[in-house]
């Protein structure tokens, strides 16, 4: 027996018992929803504002993308090409990728759904300086190419394209 702190004695056993029981408990862990993709300014676009820098968000992206085992293909950095010519533009990276597996059932639906693969992302920053992670929407793909046989494909893809913005969005 162990002295309680009202001068009672409990038995040992019953505290055990009862430490056990409330370390078998649930607890619960607050966790932040994740971000919930907004409407750009481009009709089909989908966009994620970033909590991360320019360059952070940019390599986010590349190795969530490597980390899922998805083919990265290559990066462009538009305000550099921007430069080039003399003309200023937004800071604006685009990052292409895919699943040749996944991807190419859309081509075989509809063979001009080539122009939108492989995926395609944007990390841009605003005037303002926030930084953002596009994307087209699935869903407006499967319309613009009048694709009505790939349910779980566009499925698929909008889910991984979400992830990967989110992975790179959030820190």
């Amino acid at each position: 027996m162990i002295p309680a702190t009202t001068g009672t004695r409990v038995p040992l056993l019953k505290l055990a018992l009862c430490l056990a029981a409330v370390s078998l408990m649930p607890v619960s862990v607050a966790q932040a929803a994740p971000p919930v993709p907004a409407a750009a300014p481009a009709e089909g676009v989908l966009r994620l504002r970033s909590a991360n820098a320019f360059d952070e968000t940019l390599a986010r992206l590349k190795a969530d993308v490597q980390a899922k085992g998805i083919r990265y293909f290559d990066t462009i950095d538009q305000s550099a090409l921007g430069a080039q010519a003399n003309l200023k533009t937004a800071r604006s990276t685009l990052v292409l990728f895919g699943n040749p597996p996944l991807g190419v059932q859309f081509l075989q639906s509809n063979p001009y759904a080539g122009l939108d693969w492989p995926v395609r992302m944007l990390v841009i920053e605003d005037s303002d300086g926030a930084v953002w992670v596009a994307w087209s929407d699935f869903g407006f793909i499967r319309q613009r190419y009048r694709i009505a046989d790939r349910d779980a494909q566009f499925r698929m893809a909008g889910e991984v394209a979400q992830s990967i913005a989110t992975a790179a969005a959030t820190r």
